[in-house]
């Protein structure tokens, strides 16, 4: 069963077989806003949030950006840009994917940071659901959700444009997950990555 995370909580990469995950992805899920006009039609607003992390060694110096616009490092990818959200209601698949193989990451990244931010300004508050889920497979076969985390349910996040999702670090050589769910004003992606580092490394 996938473990539903909440804010503050730290989990492991292990399986129930005792096998640590490794090579996995994170998606994030989202719809488009339907608002419905003075006579009824409905008009469908377009939602472009972005996904994406930033790598750091033990030292907090940052080694890559991931993310829309450089969609790939040793051992991650992106699948690319969203521009939308599901228009139709939640379709079960996810707009933006990073797959990761944590065996192929450079050895020297000891923290990687997950973070959401809505590239056109629309708040969280209006977006009709969204989610994050790691899970083992590929961007386009889910094979066994890992982990969820219910973005659109937090309160918290109402009236904000991004958001620190959460960190994959190492323990005792051991890579571990800790959900952030902190929600920021930032505008852009670089001030969310500065606030990451500040805060969180």
């Amino acid at each position: 069963m996938a473990i539903s995370l909440i804010k503050g909580q730290k989990i492991s990469l292990k399986k129930d077989d005792g096998s640590s995950l490794v090579d996995f992805c994170v998606g994030a899920n989202w719809g488009a806003i339907s608002k419905t006009g003075l006579f009824g039609n409905t008009k469908t607003v377009p939602v472009d949030l972005d996904l994406s992390l930033a790598c750091f060694d033990s030292n907090k110096n940052l080694k890559n950006v991931v993310y829309f616009g450089n969609k790939s490092a040793s051992g991650i990818v992106h699948s690319g840009d969203d521009l939308t959200g599901d228009v139709d209601g939640d379709d079960g698949l996810d707009n933006e994917i990073i797959s990761i193989d944590l065996s192929r990451v450079d050895s020297n990244v000891d923290q990687i940071i997950f973070v959401l931010n809505s590239y056109n300004q629309i708040d969280f508050n209006d977006i009709p659901f969204a989610s994050i889920r790691l899970y083992e497979g590929t961007p386009t076969r889910v094979n066994k959700v890992f982990a969820t985390y219910n973005v659109a349910g937090d309160h918290t996040f109402a009236y904000k444009v991004a958001m620190i999702l959460g960190k994959l670090y190492k323990h005792n050589g051991e890579w571990k997950f800790s959900a952030i769910g902190e929600p920021t004003a930032d505008k852009k992606l670089e001030e969310l990555i500065s606030r990451s580092v500040i805060k969180y490394l």
